[in-house]
């Protein structure tokens, strides 16, 4: 079995920049570190280390061989510190972004039952539809659908995946055809969408096998928010393109009526997303509260 307490002896070196440092950390004496880091160079074969009375640097091998367990080891040391604290009582500020719907809908719902359990972490929670810079913006968390968080960052599933549905109020196909392919919303009254990262109107994307197609729509209306939009759909003034969970329950009573449901889009679910492992116990134990349970109900 490989052995990597000369490997983390190794690290330790290498980021103090002193065996005498290094050793003092650890609780060793420098002479038994030393030995601890010859005996890595013997097992690996190659010299990882320059050493002269006053420094230490690392060789070519040696500064590969840290950059690629470096991190590693100092993610294992800050998890294995955040469950330290966590023996105590956690406390502190999470901030959380993402959008209205996300926090209504998914964030809130999840961490209201949770709070009482914690009375020291204080949650801020943002509801905003652009597109957050957590880091610059200093929150903890963003929450974006799975597709939209970058790839530097560490994301976790809050929600299942997304479909999205074109429905109107049986009062607005009273006197219409419904459309039989995407194409035919261009001769519909459409319910507009936009947000503040587009400068028009938002497109309906709609699937047909492997492919996947945009289709621009127009209408008397548009919104910038999806009550409003479904409100305006259940009053019969045009068709809407709305997250299934949004309208499942006017669905079902008949209040609305899909269509077009053999080229549905889903989308990859809410995800939270923050920017470093080393996080504190409060943003930890958010982190488990919101993480999505593959038996939850999802909304289809």
């Amino acid at each position: 079995m490989t052995r990597f307490d000369d490997l983390a002896a190794f690290a330790a070196v290498v980021r103090a920049g002193s065996f005498t440092r290094a050793a003092a950390q650890m609780g060793l004496s420098p002479s038994a570190l030393s030995q601890t880091v010859k005996a890595l160079e013997s097992r690996l074969d190659m010299k990882l280390l320059n050493r002269t009375t006053r420094s230490v640097s690392t060789t070519e091998a040696g500064e590969r061989l840290y950059q690629a367990v470096g991190p590693r080891f100092a993610d294992i040391e800050g998890e294995l510190q955040i469950l330290s604290e966590l023996r105590g009582k956690p406390a502190g500020q999470v901030r959380i972004t993402g959008t209205e719907n996300a926090i209504s809908t998914v964030v809130w719902p999840k961490l209201e039952p949770w709070l009482p359990r914690y009375p020291e972490i204080q949650l801020e929670l943002s509801s905003d539809n652009r597109f957050v810079d957590i880091v610059a913006e200093r929150f903890d968390i963003g929450v974006r659908l799975g597709n939209d968080v970058d790839k530097d960052m560490i994301a976790v599933r809050i929600a299942p995946d997304m479909r999205m549905v074109v429905v109107g109020a049986p009062a607005y196909f009273a006197n219409r055809l419904p459309p039989a392919k995407p194409q035919d919303l261009q001769a519909h009254d459409c319910i507009g969408r936009r947000l503040p990262t587009h400068s028009g109107l938002l497109s309906w994307e709609f699937h047909e096998g492997d492919r996947s197609f945009n289709v621009s729509v127009s209408g008397r209306l548009a919104f910038n928010a999806n009550p409003l939009i479904v409100a305006a759909a259940l009053g019969g003034h045009g068709l809407a393109w709305v997250r299934h969970d949004q309208v499942e329950q006017h669905l079902a009573d008949g209040t609305l009526v899909s269509v077009l449901d053999d080229w549905s889009s889903t989308y990859s679910g809410y995800h939270l997303y923050y920017a470093t492992r080393r996080s504190s116990p409060a943003l930890a134990l958010v982190v488990d509260a919101l993480r999505y349970d593959t038996s939850d109900t999802g909304s289809g």
